[in-house]
């Protein structure tokens, strides 16, 4: 029987098994992350996320949705990964090097800051089915036209009135499958509560409904300022908690709070 070593962390419970891949080879299938992604007989998370050695880098990051499909970014996630990586480096500023060698910057400070680097907004880019506008698509005639974000996974955004009058266990999954994402997409629900502050509902590609989102909290507020609702920072306020996004220089900063819950091993 094989045993897997792992950490459970979260922020703002949107939650992580990783996974120190860095001295011995971890492999994995579909079929055994769904399994240690099962709530009731396995550990249970929103995605797993497997550390490797990074040649340019402070340690590099694999990302698995609960479905077992892989993932592009992982915001809160890159927080916990860095949080581990400072501990066991005493640095201040680390660099992580995510899928598609795509490079992130961490800080620590009070709470933990990740630059998550250039929101993309091009239609090849989130990437669409068709040439569309990526400020203004039309998904589902029965929610208002969408703003589409690639942070190194898709998004589209969905500026609401009022949040929590949605279904999002309904809405999410029609959005998420949708023709016009190849690749599926992460669903945001946002409602605009102030010059700072933003309301924000999740339906994660792959995981479903989840607590909080990083990624999807960046794309909201780069969405925000494309449409003129923010002007370039706000408080994203989840049902897990608040994250802190800014963007400065084109680029957005994320930070917010994470919590280590339990080390285990996993028998497969």
């Amino acid at each position: 029987m094989k045993q897997i070593p792992f950490i459970k962390m979260d922020g703002l419970g949107n939650d992580f098994v990783i996974i120190d891949g860095r001295k011995n080879k971890i492999s994995l299938t579909v079929a055994l992350i769904k399994k240690m992604a099962d709530r009731k007989t396995g550990i249970g998370f929103d995605q797993l996320i497997v550390l490797k050695k990074s040649n340019t880098c402070d340690v590099k990051m694999e990302i698995y949705n609960a479905d077992g499909t892989t993932a592009g970014a992982c915001g809160n996630g890159t927080r916990c990964v860095s949080s581990l990586i400072f501990e066991e480096s005493k640095k201040k500023q680390i660099t992580l090097e995510a899928p598609y060698k795509k490079v992130l910057t961490a800080w620590r400070g009070k709470q933990i800051t990740v630059d998550m680097g250039e929101p993309k907004t091009a239609w090849q880019d989130i990437p669409l089915a068709k040439k569309s506008d990526t400020l203004n698509l039309k998904v589902l005639t029965i929610l208002p036209t969408a703003v589409c974000t690639s942070m190194g996974n898709p998004h589209a955004v969905f500026f609401v009135k009022d949040v929590e009058k949605l279904d999002i266990s309904k809405l999410g999954p029609q959005v998420e499958n949708h023709t016009l994402f190849p690749q599926r997409t992460n669903v945001e629900f946002a409602q605009i509560l102030g010059p700072q502050k933003i309301r924000m509902r999740v339906w994660e590609r792959g995981a479903g409904i989840t607590l909080a989102c990083g990624s999807g909290a960046c794309a909201t507020l780069a969405g925000a300022i494309r449409r003129g609702l923010i002007k370039n920072k706000a408080s994203i306020i989840m049902d897990g908690g608040t994250l802190f996004i800014e963007q400065k220089q084109d680029r957005i900063l994320m930070s917010g709070p994470v919590n280590k819950a339990f080390c285990g091993v996993y028998f497969c």
